[in-house]
């Protein structure tokens, strides 16, 4: 029971991102926002919490993660509501300000507990947080458009999601281990400055490095093309808010799909040689998407496109935690200093659709796969630099 908490408890955070994400449209009519605001929305909750969510990383390794997880479900739980009540931007972006540090807690923590339990698995434990995720993904933007069908509207679904929130806290506060070592009541600074210290140290090594820049660009096909899809559905394909909700829904569907198909696939096959070919399927994909002018097709591109990024996060991501035996917590914290610069993405991409277009600005998100058909090591190279 303690690994399904933890995959519930990133089942929730992925719904929660899947509806926000594809109720852009109903926000920025609700709220009369700009792709400037939009873009702040999308990128400065990141950036804060990139900040700050460091400092629980490494007081995951050295101090109690049960009270950190616990504690950050607590706000979790009440960022969600804030969100419900929301009725200006400045409301709604300190919600968000809010939440992201919070989820930080409750669930990157969770993500390191889970690989803590069996380190010989990164990648199929991954695989499975992934599928979990994805899921929840999926269900988000059906869960809306459900909603919007009979009136409910977006704040309701965030009223209820709150709800989910504080169950699913409930079941944590049972399930979530205790640590088998003891540790004082209040932090220990010479921990924390000897857990931070330890942890620039890793970044000496390349295999470390890489790993964290590969997780960075591929983030341009996924949780940030995932950001702006609705926006792109309506703006450029000239979809109704409700239309872009199922192009949302195809395109998390299809990668549902391809996050289940991987769980088995990982146990034959390596996860980097699979990770290569989609890489190089998407670099063909997303150009012909944008290209293309029928957006019926495009849906259908769209559909490819999520079937075939499937895996990417979860094969990098558990390739990371290889790379840092015992250091799960550090994992969290190097992830988010990595993710400091990745998160001002967002934000550049709503300026250059202020600008130039949408349409345009999505041209932006060829750079993921491109920097990873380049930065992704063969077996040999990546021997060595485990080595070093």
């Amino acid at each position: 029971m303690v690994p399904f908490i933890f995959l519930v408890i990133e089942f929730l955070d992925e719904l929660i991102f899947g509806v926000t994400d594809a109720a852009w449209p109903l926000i920025r009519t609700d709220l009369h926002l700009n792709y400037v605001q939009i873009g702040l929305a999308l990128s400065l909750p990141g950036i804060l919490g990139n900040i700050i969510e460091p400092f629980f990383g490494i007081l995951g390794d050295v101090w109690k993660r049960r009270t950190l997880i616990l504690v950050g479900g607590i706000i979790f739980s009440l960022a969600c509501f804030l969100t419900a009540v929301s009725y200006n931007f400045e409301i709604l972006l300190l919600s968000f300000i809010i939440f992201n540090p919070a989820s930080g807690a409750f669930v990157s923590l969770s993500q390191a507990t889970l690989m803590d339990l069996d380190p010989s698995r990164h990648e199929q434990n991954m695989a499975r947080w992934t599928f979990a995720g994805s899921v929840g993904v999926a269900i988000g933007p059906l869960m809306l458009g459900g909603a919007a069908y009979i009136g409910f509207g977006w704040r309701g679904v965030f009223f209820i999601l709150a709800g989910v929130a504080v169950l699913v806290l409930a079941g944590a506060w049972r399930l979530v281990p205790f640590s088998s070592v003891s540790f004082p009541e209040t932090p220990n600074i010479t921990l924390v400055k000897k857990g931070i210290r330890d942890a620039f140290k890793t970044l000496k090594r390349k295999a470390v490095v890489r790993w964290l820049v590969l997780l960075e660009f591929s983030d341009l096909m996924l949780d940030v093309f995932y950001g702006y899809m609705a926006l792109y559905f309506v703006d450029v394909a000239d979809f109704s808010a409700s239309k872009a909700a199922l192009a949302v829904a195809v395109w998390t569907g299809f990668g549902l799909l391809g996050d289940f198909l991987l769980i088995p696939l990982l146990e034959k096959m390596r996860g980097l040689d699979y990770l290569r070919f989609g890489v190089v399927i998407e670099l063909i994909l997303f150009p012909a998407f944008l290209i293309c002018p029928n957006p019926w097709v495009k849906l259908v591109l769209a559909g490819m496109l999520g079937l075939f990024n499937s895996g990417w996060y979860a094969i990098l991501k558990g390739n990371l935690y290889s790379s840092m035996p015992g250091q799960s917590g550090t994992v969290m914290a190097l992830g988010n200093v990595a993710g400091f610069f990745g998160k001002f993405i967002p934000f550049g991409i709503g300026l250059a659709a202020e600008r130039f277009g949408l349409g345009a600005a999505m041209w932006l998100l060829l750079a993921g796969p491109l920097v990873m058909i380049i930065g992704l090591p063969n077996w040999r190279r990546m021997s060595m630099e485990e080595r070093g």
